[in-house]
């Protein structure tokens, strides 16, 4: 059994900062990739985000320079600054664990449960 569990989130006003966390536990040999997505009203659900086991990171174009992926063990983090009203929608957490089993490297994906973030101009 793998949890995912989120953190963080709320209301603040445009120009201002906000940090997500999500910290993974359960049963798995590796956690390979995070990442952050999100979905705000009127659109599909899209990457913010990643992060690999290695550290190296890729942003969508309308967060670079203004949020930050990062991660420590099994915990990543989304440090979000100068957010913006276009900002507004839930987070989610995503992460793909690796189990080595029977000389094969097994893949999982898991998805946290969201966080409301709004943003107020």
């Amino acid at each position: 059994q793998v949890q995912v569990m989120q953190s963080g989130g709320g209301v603040v006003r445009a120009g201002g900062s906000l940090r997500l966390s999500c910290t993974v536990t359960g049963t798995f040999d590796i956690i390979n990739s995070m990442a952050w997505h999100r979905q705000v009203p009127g659109k599909q659900r899209e990457l913010v985000a990643t992060i690999t086991s290695g550290g190296s990171t890729n942003y969508a174009d309308f967060v670079k320079g203004r949020f930050a992926i990062s991660r420590d063990s099994a915990t990543v983090y989304l440090q979000m600054n100068n957010l913006q009203p276009e900002d507004t929608g839930v987070y989610y957490c995503y992460v793909r664990t690796i189990v080595r089993a029977e000389r094969r490297r097994h893949e999982y994906d898991y998805w946290g449960q969201g966080t409301q973030v709004t943003v107020s101009s």
